[in-house]
């Protein structure tokens, strides 16, 4: 394959990115505004692509075949120079993106499109003045997106349906999911749907119903075991005979009432915080979080292994 892709920012996200891309046979260019974080960051990559051979999540790619298809750059113009599609991972700085984004518009080539990783920004505010602000979106991953398949793809009111559509077909090429959205709202789809979620765990924990260890356990252990394959939605159409006009009939008022109690939000940067801080460094040590963190990556290997298996065997 000798489409070219730009990734701006070596940090966490932007490396997963690269593997991402690399994986699926693109050629990476990745660069940075700190070198060092850059050539550390590329050293690091190998380390992450030999955790996905282990779990044969290479697509039975040899290491260094994918590792060779990402080079470090030192200017953003030659990451860009012949790049079909940018994928952008700056701090989420308001000002920072707008800097960032009036330079990549600036150097990209006409038909190259940009997107941003961004998590909390909606395209509109940090393109409305670019001259190519037809070509921007965000292409918001769920972390870490070289593990997670789901992206969502939202555009700014300007933004061309090419560069939705180029977009979308490189995604679905590197074997992502991609959540295509109509329009942008605040938070995008994921982080909406986390947010609710969390407000209602910090309600749960505030008025004494239970531990966060507890409310963790409804999700991990619970809620998860469908969500893993079905959301919210087929799950409602599932858990009723005839589909989800009968689910919303019978649980309707379960439904209107909890959801009436969930208007008020906890305050969590108040003792609340002090509480969940002290359950959570009592469960796993601030010393232990990277040890954590890695063996959360190494489950979520296993689990797309066994979707894999499961989607080839039972359809998905």
């Amino acid at each position: 394959m000798n489409e070219k892709i730009a990734v701006i920012g070596s940090g966490l996200i932007g490396r997963a990115w690269a593997i991402s891309f690399a994986r699926a046979g693109y050629a990476v260019e990745m660069t940075d505004i700190d070198p060092d974080a850059l050539n550390q960051s590329i050293k690091a990559l190998k380390g992450s692509l030999a955790d996905l051979a282990k779990h044969n999540l290479l697509n039975d790619q040899d290491i260094n075949t994918v590792a060779a298809r990402v080079s470090p750059q030192e200017s953003v113009a030659a990451a860009l120079d012949g790049a079909t599609y940018v994928q952008e991972n700056t701090a989420e700085v308001l000002e920072i993106k707008k800097q960032v984004y009036t330079e990549l518009d600036g150097i990209a080539g006409p038909e190259t499109v940009i997107g941003s990783s961004t998590s909390g920004f909606m395209a509109s505010l940090f393109t409305e003045e670019l001259k190519g602000r037809h070509r921007c979106l965000v292409a918001h991953p769920i972390n870490p997106p070289h593990l997670v398949p789901a992206v969502e793809l939202c555009p700014a009111p300007w933004t061309d349906e090419a560069a939705m559509d180029t977009t979308t077909a490189i995604m679905e090429n590197a074997g992502h999911k991609t959540i295509r959205m109509e329009k942008e709202i605040d938070g995008f789809i994921v982080n909406r749907m986390q947010i609710a979620l969390l407000h209602e765990a910090f309600r749960l924990v505030d008025g004494g119903y239970a531990s966060c260890e507890d409310v963790d356990r409804a999700i991990k252990d619970g809620l998860s075991h469908r969500w893993s394959f079905i959301g919210p939605f087929e799950t409602g159409d599932l858990n009723a005979p005839n589909g989800i006009r009968d689910y919303c009939t019978k649980f309707g008022g379960l439904i209107e009432r909890v959801g009436r109690s969930q208007t008020e939000n906890t305050d969590f940067r108040g003792p609340l915080l002090d509480i969940l801080e002290a359950q959570r460094r009592e469960l796993l040590p601030a010393d232990q979080l990277a040890d954590r963190a890695a063996w959360r990556d190494r489950r979520l290997m296993a689990l797309a292994v066994h979707k894999k298996h499961a989607a080839d065997t039972l359809g998905d």
